[in-house]
């Protein structure tokens, strides 16, 4: 059941290591003289426990891999990370990664990285441009279908009730592929039923303390909520304390499913606060390295990589709770 692991070893790539921008690679030709690689990576931030533990796992795969990582936090900006591609490419690496903040208004630079004949590849996170030629490769999960299970355990947990479900949604980044995957892939399955309504639904910014924020004004207004779907555990966990605060008892009064599999959501889960979760694996760093450099040896490599994940209860949350690594 737990295929994911295996499936991130496999590929054995590896991500950046925190250094200033330095050192330049050998250029933007798909070069890199010899062994050596010098990748450009810009992170959305440190949003959450998951984008920690991701860029860790970048971090650390890099150096695993050998490959100079120039990495930036773009601090959930996204004109911080067209500033930091186009360092890249005027230090001439070998090869971009980065994960986009939000789906829209990427097509000038990664144009300006394709004239500059520096290949790019798309981490965790999509973008809309209808021209794939401007990047490689996209690594991540498939948002829409871990809304779709979130939707399908709702179903199935309410599957013999005929009474109307009242569910709020805490949406990620507004504009960012994961917020709106998880809220398409969610709908799609609920929309079959007319009992299950969404009667609120507000970004959370992806944080514990806005998804407290949101909860806390969601209760105020609706009284009769029985489910809430975050689009991450750390809103989700941050929900939890609003709940509480109101007096109610999360996992019980109001159900909630959330996405990542994060270890503080696996232990808000095991405890019974959060009812089911659907796992977003962060550690693409292995998988990263080695996509890199099979790029920039100029070998073909597929369009899209999905990684493989899990879902999880309760009881499976016990389970694997002390093995977890992020």
């Amino acid at each position: 059941m737990f295929k994911r692991i295996s499936a991130l070893v496999l590929a054995g790539l590896t991500a950046m290591t925190m250094t200033a921008c330095g050192s330049g690679g050998s250029g933007g030709s798909g070069g890199g003289g010899g062994d050596s690689i010098t990748m450009g990576f810009s992170q959305v931030g440190a949003e959450s426990g998951w984008r920690t533990a991701n860029t860790k796992s970048v971090q650390d795969s890099a150096k695993t891999a050998g490959i100079t990582l120039k990495f930036s936090d773009a601090q959930q900006k996204q004109e911080n990370q067209i500033k930091a591609i186009r360092s890249y490419i005027q230090q001439k690496v070998d090869i971009i990664a980065f994960s986009p903040v939000v789906e829209s208004g990427w097509d000038t630079v990664l144009k300006e990285a394709k004239d500059a004949k520096i290949p790019v590849i798309l981490t965790d996170r999509a973008v809309d441009s209808k021209d794939t030629s401007l990047y490689k490769t996209f690594l991540g999960s498939d948002f829409v279908e871990e809304g779709k299970k979130a939707g399908q355990w709702l179903v199935n947990e309410y599957k013999d009730s005929k009474d109307p479900v009242n569910i709020v949604e805490l949406q990620g980044t507004t504009g960012s592929a994961p917020a709106n995957d998880r809220k398409s892939g969610f709908q799609e399955v609920i929309g079959a039923d007319a009992k299950f309504k969404i009667i609120a639904s507000q970004t959370g910014d992806f944080t514990r303390a806005k998804g407290k924020e949101v909860m806390e004004a969601f209760l105020k207004s609706n009284p009769d909520i029985d489910v809430l779907y975050a689009h991450n555990d750390d809103m989700g966990l941050g929900a939890i304390e609003a709940i509480e605060g109101a007096g109610k008892v999360p996992g019980k009064d109001i159900k909630i499913i959330t996405v990542d599999a994060v270890k503080d959501g696996m232990q808000a889960l095991a405890d019974g606060k959060i009812n089911y979760i659907v796992e977003c694996s962060p550690l693409l760093g292995p998988q990263l390295m080695d996509l890199a450099k099979k790029v920039v040896k100029g070998e073909q490599v597929p369009a899209r990589v999905v990684t493989e994940e899990t879902t999880f209860t309760q009881e499976q949350a016990k389970q694997v709770l002390s093995s977890r690594q992020y």
